[in-house]
C-alpha cells in the first residue's frame, strides 16, 4: 500500500510552474482579453455573450467544485444559490436606486457582497440540517431544498419576487453600472479592418472575467489552507479525518456556505448581466448542468472546470447562435432541435466518461491517481490485500 500512495505524493508535489507553463498561461490570458475585442469589432456581438455566459458557468463551477470535488458532499440544488444571489442582488439594487439615487450606478458594486452573503447564509442554513447525511440521502435532500427555493420564488411568497413575472418589475429597471456609458461613448477605434465600439456584452465579460480570476485565486489558496486539507481527509474518509482531530461539523458548514457565496456572485452578476430575472433560470436541469461541468472537467480541478463549462454550455450554446445567425444553413426546425439534442449528448459523454476516464478530461492530480493509479499492478496487490484481510476476519469471526 505505501508503494501507491508515495506515487500520488511525488506526483501532486510534482506540479510546479515550469516556464512552458508561463507561456501558454500568458498566451491564454492574452486570448482571454483580446479575443473578444476582436469579435466585437468583426461585429459577433452573440460571440461575446457565449463568452460571458461561459464564464458565468465557471464561476457557478468553482463554486460547487468546494462542495463536491474538495468536501465530497454531492449537491443537487447548487442553483438554489445561484438563484438567492440573483434575487437579492436585483432587490438590493432597486432598494440602493430609490433611497440614494446618487449610487444608482454603483448599485450592483454595493449589492455583490450583500448577495454573496445572502447566499453563504443560505448555505449555513442547507448545511446545518443535512450534516449527518452522506452520498445519495445528501443529494435527495440537497435537491429538493433547490426545488423549495425555485418554487417559493416562482409564488411570490413575501411578496418580493413578483412570480413568474420576474424582475425587475414593469416600469423599473436595473440601473446603468459605473462606467459602462463613459465607454461606449468614448472607447471607439478603427483598425486593421476592425470596426469597435464599446458594448454591454463586452463590458459584463470583463466583470465576469475578473470575478473568474478572484475565485481561482481565492479557491487555490484555500485548497494549500488547512482548512482546503481538511476537506480532502473529509471526502476520504470521515471516520479517520474526525479520529486525526478534523472537526467534521465545521468543514461541512465551510464547505456549503463558500461554495454557496460564489454561487451567489454568480447570480447578482448574471441578473445584472441579462437585465432580468425569472424563476426559469433556476431549473433543477441547471442544477444538472454545472455537476456535469465538473464531472467532465475533472472534480477538484480548476482547468477542469473551464474545459468542462466550455464543452457543456458553450458549445451548444454556439451552434445554437450560429445557426439562428445563418452562418449555419439550418433550417428552423433544425436549429431549434440543437437544444433539445444536447441532452442526448450530456447522457452519451456521462456513459463513456465514466466507463473510460472517470476521473474526467483536467482532473487534479491526486483526483487522477485515486481513480486510475499509473501502476495497475500496485493497486491488484492492495486489493488482494485488503480481500485477504477481510476473508482471515470472516474466518476469524466463524471460528469463534
Amino acid at each position: 500500500m505505501g508503494g501507491s500512495k508515495m506515487d500520488i505524493k511525488t506526483n501532486v508535489s510534482a506540479g510546479k510552474i515550469t516556464p512552458l507553463k508561463m507561456a501558454l498561461l500568458g498566451l491564454a490570458a492574452a486570448g482571454v482579453v483580446l479575443v473578444p475585442i476582436v469579435f466585437q469589432g468583426m461585429g459577433q456581438i452573440f460571440l461575446v455573450r457565449i463568452m460571458a455566459v461561459i464564464g458565468l458557468y465557471v464561476m457557478l463551477a468553482l463554486g460547487l467544485n468546494i462542495v463536491v470535488g474538495y468536501a465530497g458532499l454531492l449537491d443537487l440544488g447548487y442553483i438554489a444559490f445561484y438563484a438567492m444571489g440573483a434575487y437579492v442582488g436585483v432587490l438590493s439594487a432597486d432598494l440602493i436606486s430609490r433611497v440614494a439615487p446618487v449610487l444608482a450606478p454603483y448599485s450592483y458594486f454595493i449589492s455583490l457582497p450583500i448577495a454573496a452573503l445572502a447566499a453563504a447564509a443560505t448555505g449555513l442554513a442547507l448545511g446545518t440540517p443535512v450534516l449527518r447525511l452522506r452520498g445519495d440521502y445528501l443529494a435527495i435532500v440537497t435537491l429538493g431544498f433547490g426545488e423549495i427555493v425555485r418554487i417559493i420564488i416562482t409564488n411570490d411568497i413575501g411578496g418580493l419576487t413578483n412570480g413568474a413575472a420576474g424582475l425587475p418589475r414593469a416600469g423599473q429597471m436595473i440601473p446603468s453600472p459605473f462606467g459602462l456609458d463613459w465607454l461606449k461613448d468614448h472607447a471607439t477605434f478603427q483598425a486593421l479592418g476592425l470596426d469597435f465600439s464599446f458594448s454591454n456584452n463586452l463590458y459584463w465579460y470583463f466583470i465576469i472575467v475578473l470575478l473568474c480570476c478572484l475565485t481561482v485565486f481565492v479557491i487555490r489558496r484555500l485548497n494549500d489552507s488547512r482548512l482546503g486539507r481538511s476537506w480532502v481527509a473529509m471526502r476520504e474518509d470521515e471516520v479517520a479525518a474526525a479520529s486525526v482531530g478534523i472537526n467534521i461539523t465545521v468543514a461541512k458548514l465551510w464547505a456549503f456556505s463558500l461554495g454557496a457565496l460564489w454561487g451567489g456572485v454568480a447570480g447578482v452578476t448574471f441578473a445584472n448581466f441579462q437585465q432580468f430575472v425569472s424563476p426559469e433560470s433556476f431549473t433543477f436541469m441547471e442544477s444538472v448542468f454545472i455537476v456535469c461541468i465538473i464531472v467532465l472537467g475533472g472534480m477538484g480541478s480548476i482547468p477542469g472546470a473551464i474545459l468542462g463549462a466550455i464543452i457543456i454550455q458553450g458549445v451548444p450554446e454556439l451552434i445554437r447562435a450560429l445557426a439562428n445567425s445563418g452562418i449555419l444553413k439550418l433550417s428552423p426546425e433544425q436549429a431549434s432541435l440543437i437544444g433539445n439534442y444536447r441532452f442526448l449528448v450530456f447522457g452519451l459523454l456521462m456513459v463513456i466518461m465514466m466507463a473510460y476516464r472517470p476521473q474526467g478530461f483536467l482532473p487534479s492530480k491526486r483526483r487522477a491517481m485515486e481513480l486510475r493509479p499509473e501502476d495497475e499492478k500496485i493497486l491488484a496487490e492492495e486489493n488482494q490485500s485488503l480481500y485477504d484481510t477481510e476473508h482471515q476476519t470472516e474466518t476469524s469471526d466463524h471460528d469463534l
